[in-house]
């Protein structure tokens, strides 16, 4: 059992609130972070592709003019340069075959040098090169293209471009990108908390009252709220609190019928008991026929003993070894022991037993639903009445039917006949030795076969039991 602290001692990385929020807030700082670099990305990803394809193609149309002077020189690249329009490069660079420039628009006199750039010195072999970065608030791309002249390549061009203006496009495009993840981070947040907050909460309250319902209130129910999985677990906890509130009840009574039915042949025989042995000079005569009612109770106590050691061994799930039981049989054997009795009150009995209805179950459960069953129809009856004990096979069903034109039960104490020490007439019943016990006994008997029992009342008086049974796999109809 929980302590009564436990639940204030409960770290906060221990609750379920807190593992919900911040698998939520990994989510949603996952999908933010994912919102602010792809798109940067991408637009930077284009910005390179369109940077390749303008710096590469001016370069190669430099390359191709200057291919096409006589002599390469530095007051040639000059004039190409000048005539093309080239403006807004950080660097144009030409050089001959040795790497040795002709030409610079950022490094003034540097002419006669080695330009030993990789960019360059590549072109110089003979390939296409272009690289880009995006850094320091500007994209800065570089491209370099051979002059090559009959297939011979006799110097190179490098153009170098400083681009800020597209850079500080995707660096608001970035930033706007931030404050709108900041905002809806903080909104993301509250949501969570306020789902998580009302989501724990209905836990909780249900975590609370199982707690009530374990300490033995078991009235305690719960207000559905919502139509979710928790709804309907809800509605599945009170029904719990339900049946268990009934289960309780029943037991209750159970033991309050218990020890009412043991308690009344104890106390008939103690005052019997007492009678003999306070009463002086008692006759020979008035003892025994007081120890004949000492033996009667004893008997009535040990039939209820027994009926509820019967209940208390279904209640535990114990069954016997299940046999080819013939139901016709069980009903002959029975009637042959009601017979004394029958013939006691003036009862007729009458049998109805069809061939093949064997089924399989223990036997001793058997003999108790017919013996129990035609029993009552017995000492239920009126003098001279008559009892009807029929078996037959219908389908892959064995059918028992037992009808007497007795005294009937009234129809508002059908539903509760087969609770236990229910009885119709409790006067009539104690007077006749019922306990309220055997249709109980019945009931869960034929429950435990996999079989089920109706009771209704006969139209010319009296009362009809049916039970029917699953037949015996393997045996024809």
């Amino acid at each position: 059992m929980r302590a009564p602290g436990e639940k204030a001692r409960r770290k906060l990385t221990q609750s379920v609130q807190f593992k919900l929020a911040l698998t939520f807030f990994a989510l949603i700082a996952a999908l933010l972070i994912l919102l602010n670099t792809y798109p940067v990305m991408a637009s930077r990803d284009i910005v390179f592709s369109e940077k390749e394809s303008s710096l590469l193609e001016q370069a190669g149309v430099v390359s191709a003019s200057l291919a096409g002077l006589d002599t390469l020189s530095g007051d040639g690249a000059a004039q190409v340069v000048e005539l093309l329009g080239l403006t807004g490069f950080e660097r144009i660079v030409v050089t001959d075959a040795a790497a040795r420039v002709l030409y610079d628009t950022a490094v003034p006199g540097a002419e006669g040098r080695y330009a030993l750039f990789a960019e360059l010195l590549r072109a110089l072999g003979g390939e296409r090169v272009f690289s880009s970065s995006f850094s320091g608030g500007a994209f800065l791309s570089h491209a370099a293209i051979p002059i090559a002249r009959s297939g011979v390549v006799v110097g190179a061009v490098y153009l170098c471009e400083r681009d800020t203006e597209q850079a500080d496009i995707i660096l608001a495009f970035r930033d706007r990108l931030s404050t709108m993840s900041v905002i809806v981070f903080a909104l993301a947040c509250a949501v969570t908390y306020f789902f998580t907050r009302r989501f724990t909460r209905r836990i909780t309250r249900l975590s609370e009252a199982v707690r009530t319902v374990r300490e033995g209130d078991y009235a305690h129910r719960i207000t559905p709220e919502g139509s979710d999985e928790l709804t309907e677990l809800s509605r599945d906890f009170n029904s719990m609190t339900e049946t268990l509130q009934e289960t309780e009840k029943q037991r209750r009574r159970f033991v309050s019928d218990a020890s009412h039915e043991l308690k009344t042949p104890l106390a008939a025989i103690r005052l019997l008991a007492d009678s003999i042995t306070e009463t002086e000079d008692i006759d020979p005569a008035t003892v025994r026929e007081f120890v004949a009612d000492i033996s009667s109770e004893a008997e009535r106590l040990q039939r209820t003993t027994d009926k509820l050691l019967n209940l208390s061994r279904r209640d535990d799930g114990a069954r016997g070894e299940a046999e080819a039981v013939d139901v016709g049989e069980q009903v002959e054997n029975t009637l042959r022991l009601l017979a004394p009795l029958a013939e006691k009150t003036g009862v007729t009995l009458r049998r109805d037993c069809g061939e093949g209805c064997v089924i399989s179950a223990p036997a001793d459960d058997v003999y108790q639903i017919v013996f129990n069953l035609a029993e009552n129809a017995v000492k239920y009856n009126v003098p001279g009445g008559d009892v009807l004990v029929a078996v037959r096979r219908e389908g892959g069903r064995v059918v028992l039917r037992v009808e007497d034109t007795g005294i009937g039960i009234p129809e508002k104490d059908l539903p509760n006949i087969f609770s236990r020490f229910y009885r119709v007439d409790k006067a009539r019943s104690r007077e006749r030795g019922g306990s309220g016990l055997g249709l109980s006994i019945v009931h869960d008997a034929v429950a435990a076969l996999g079989g089920s029992i109706e009771v209704s009342a006969r139209e010319d008086g009296g009362t009809r039991f049916t039970v029917a049974f699953p037949a015996r796999e393997g045996d024809e109809a």
